[in-house]
């Protein structure tokens, strides 16, 4: 006997061997079994989804020789018949073949005849939005008026392009695309039932690759068999798809949080000898990312079924929400553009590229940055560059004595002769008393380091605003640990513990091994045995967070002052009418 293809072996007789189309196959049971049939049905979904596998067991419902019932008897000749596809009274058409008017007229013709052997005479037209105009015309007024033993089910994928008249003249069931579960759970079946071996990972990755389509996953099943000699396996399925290792995108993402161009173009070599779709690779980082964000966003809707959750995990501490969401942006522009590529490859190895190219920067710090070096050359216009963090004295909040316990940026080990400058983002002018010391303590460090003669220079620092977020900033906390320190008001910061509150609102930001993660980064700061606690509540303290915002609308609004007041804006305005766009505005202008 002749190998018959799974997609056909399988394809459901009855609606209870119906995937994924509960709320069809509702509808038409209740109206087979209250007597209820309308004259026209019409079945849209992608292609594999059951569409004209339910229009024959519509068919069949309707002829089976036990009477008209949801559940035909699969034994009558017409249940049998219909089954093999050679009963007289089911007629189908494939309308991509069939477009002619004539095609449509001769069809029709056939219409006025009653049914030879059963109770209706069923027309089943495949892919009928192929119909042309003239065809529609000619079949509207069959539709509008048909003969009591005539039914029409029409089947297809782009329901947009049938007339409206037509529409309005059917019945419609939107077929729903398989959920990657339900075909894997199917897949399980058919093997089970074909005694075949398999894993249980290469099932998931062909429902995945079958994109909502059963047919698809039957068929891709059949390839992966002939493939594995009989089995499913894993490797079998990897090659023959050319899919991404998930090995490769973690690699890849991995290397983008340490800015390793090497490490990712080694990847993308070993992507290359493993003949990887690069298509299909960008789908899979666009998945990759997609679950990071929902990791550190939304964590409770991550499925371990899905993902792996201890590497999703581990990517969503070690980058920033910020860097994610850029990367997943760069990535959908590089899936449009990689066709125009020279290559796939190059076009891939292109989206990677630009994503290290870029990384997202805070507006206001920018902001912040440029208005600093002007604050500088202004006060400081013979000052040396080369700002020291660790010789920049400790500056106490404006509202407290500094304690001889508090932490001082001084003590800070792994500071960098560009910290104290981007430190910016809290910039705040310091006072004529304080701009001396700074001067005085700056310039003889940097004599005492260089051998130079002595340079004045402002250390401008976060110090005035808020310590904790000047601590903060001397560290090298990343991500979302970052993220929980900045959000955190302090309530005592002292030598050997620091206190901190955060908002319930900001409730989801804290973990404990980010805790840990601050703690470790502060004991490097500050080479002390320093305990950091959190405690959830509110406090009337302002967080590193909070100053950032308050300081840069300060210094917004600062700037539109400074803008109006301009004699030559002034000018522009009175002589010409000009009028200033506020929205354009942005601090240090």
């Amino acid at each position: 006997m002749a190998y018959l293809a799974l997609a056909r072996k399988w394809r459901p007789k009855a609606f209870s061997e119906v995937v994924g189309q509960s709320h069809v196959v509702k509808a038409l049971s209740n109206a087979l079994e209250s007597g209820r049939v309308h004259h026209a049905f019409l079945f849209t979904g992608t292609r594999g989804v059951g569409k004209t596998t339910l229009a024959r067991i519509f068919a069949k419902s309707l002829n089976c020789e036990q009477g008209i019932s949801a559940e035909p008897c699969q034994q009558c000749s017409a249940c049998i018949s219909i089954d093999e596809g050679r009963y007289v009274d089911l007629i189908e058409v494939d309308a991509a073949s069939r477009t002619k008017v004539d095609d449509t007229r001769e069809l029709l013709d056939k219409v006025q005849y009653a049914p030879t052997y059963g109770k209706y005479k069923v027309f089943l037209i495949d892919e009928v939005h192929m119909l042309s105009g003239h065809s529609f015309n000619a079949l509207l007024k069959t539709l509008e008026e048909p003969p009591e033993h005539v039914k029409f089910l029409f089947a297809t994928t782009d329901p947009q392009k049938l007339p409206v008249t037509v529409l309005s003249r059917c019945l419609q069931f939107n077929l729903r695309a398989m959920r990657p579960e339900q075909i894997e759970n199917q897949l399980v079946k058919v093997l089970c039932n074909e005694s075949l071996e398999y894993d249980q990972k290469a099932l998931t990755a062909l429902a995945k690759a079958a994109d909502g389509s059963m047919r698809d996953g039957l068929s891709l099943l059949d390839q992966a068999i002939a493939q594995g000699a009989g089995e499913v396996r894993y490797a079998d399925v990897e090659s023959m798809l050319g899919t991404i290792k998930s090995e490769h995108s973690s690699a890849l993402i991995q290397a983008l949080g340490e800015r390793d161009a090497d490490k990712i173009m080694q990847t993308i070599l070993d992507m290359a000898d493993h003949a990887v779709d690069f298509n299909a690779a960008i789908d899979e980082l666009l998945m990759q990312l997609y679950n990071i964000s929902l990791a550190q966003i939304a964590p409770s809707s991550l499925s371990s079924k899905d993902v792996d959750l201890p590497l999703i995990t581990k990517l969503a501490e070690q980058l920033s929400s910020e860097a994610v969401q850029l990367y997943y942006q760069i990535g959908l522009i590089g899936k449009r553009d990689i066709a125009l590529a020279p290559s796939l490859r190059v076009g891939f190895e292109m989206a990677m590229l630009r994503m290290l190219a870029f990384e997202p920067i805070d507006d206001q710090s920018a902001q912040n940055s440029s208005q600093t070096g002007a604050v500088l050359a202004a006060q400081a216009p013979e000052a040396a560059t080369d700002l020291s963090a660790s010789s920049a004295p400790r500056l106490s909040p404006s509202n407290a004595p500094i304690p001889d316990n508090a932490y001082s940026p001084s003590t800070a080990p792994n500071s960098n002769p560009a910290s104290a400058v981007t430190s910016v983002e809290n910039v705040q002018s310091l006072s004529h008393a304080q701009s001396e010391t700074s001067i005085q303590t700056v310039s003889e460090a940097s004599a005492h380091q260089n051998g130079q003669p002595q340079a004045s220079a402002i250390a401008v620092t976060l110090a005035g605003n808020n310590e904790w977020g000047e601590l903060v900033e001397q560290t090298q906390l990343l991500g979302l640990s970052k993220e929980l320190a900045m959000n955190c008001s302090c309530e005592r910061l002292a030598k050997d513990k620091v206190n901190l509150s955060l908002s319930p609102k900001r409730q989801h930001l804290f973990k404990p091994e980010r805790v840990q993660d601050i703690q470790s980064e502060v004991r490097l700061v500050t080479g002390e045995t320093t305990q950091i606690e959190v405690v959830v509540e509110e406090s009337d303290k302002e967080t590193p967070a909070e100053c950032l915002d308050r300081l840069g609308f300060e210094q917004l609004e600062q700037t539109k002052s400074n803008l109006k007041n301009d004699p030559g804006v002034k000018a522009l305005m009175t002589e010409f009418g000009a009028t200033i766009n506020e929205q354009s505005v942005k601090p240090g202008e």
